[in-house]
């Protein structure tokens, strides 16, 4: 009922996520981000709150991606009705999606960014939210799709990510998206160098349009200001 992308650069510790669905507020459900740790996007049939807690002390205490998400699972008596995504601060990535998810099920994993869908409109719709990423990310995007490489980043990228993140997720929507419409759709970026960036459309008929509108407000130079002024750590 959600797609979801996440992304580690290992190098510098910035963690961004992304998510959508066909249900409200999204963004207070789903996704977590954790400068330095990880990222995890937890959604499914239904949800695990209580997911990210556990998630963030394994990856905190330099656990596997793997490790962390066998960890959540085998302790879930619900977790067929799951589907979780989880980075680790290498950029590993590991996805569980429990048999009672709602068709189309999909994921996407590369090396420092990976993605995730259920009840989707198709399975190409995993591809273009990655694929989109990737294309404005990497200087290497074809090689990095086809797994021949990891991907590299170019050397700007990471002043970006909003504008990147919703460019990826308006790809994934034009392929169908979440298959019973998608109304609600939120982005985080979490970096050493910067403030945090959380935006949330939490109810709307285009929310990929309002979240680019959000951002073009944070750019603002009055609001880009007051981020600026912020303590980093």
């Amino acid at each position: 009922m959600t797609l979801s992308l996440v992304h580690v650069q290992p190098t510098t510790g910035t963690v961004a996520a992304l998510t959508a669905t066909g249900g409200v507020a999204v963004g207070g459900y789903v996704h977590h981000a954790w400068r330095g740790i990880g990222a995890c996007a937890t959604q499914g049939l239904a949800t695990n709150p209580w997911y990210p807690d556990t998630l963030r002390v394994v990856l905190s205490d330099s656990g596997s991606a793997g490790q962390a998400l066998s960890q959540v699972v085998s302790a879930d008596p619900g977790a067929s009705r799951r589907q979780c995504l989880v980075m680790d601060r290498q950029g590993r990535a590991v996805v569980h999606s429990g048999t009672d998810n709602l068709p189309v099920v999909a994921a996407a994993c590369r090396p420092t960014v990976a993605a995730a869908g259920n009840m989707l409109a198709g399975s190409e719709v995993i591809d273009a939210l990655l694929w989109g990423f990737l294309e404005q990310a990497c200087i290497n995007a074809e090689a990095a799709w086809r797994e021949v490489e990891p991907p590299h980043y170019r050397d700007d990228y990471e002043a970006l990510l909003p504008e990147m993140l919703v460019a990826a997720l308006e790809a994934a929507l034009e392929v169908g998206g979440d298959g019973r419409g998608t109304r609600s759709a939120a982005l985080r970026v979490e970096s050493f160098c910067a403030a945090p960036i959380d935006l949330r459309v939490d109810w709307s008929e285009t929310p990929a349009a309002e979240l680019r509108t959000l951002i073009e407000r944070v750019r603002e130079p009055t609001f880009a200001g007051f981020l600026a002024s912020l303590p980093l750590r």
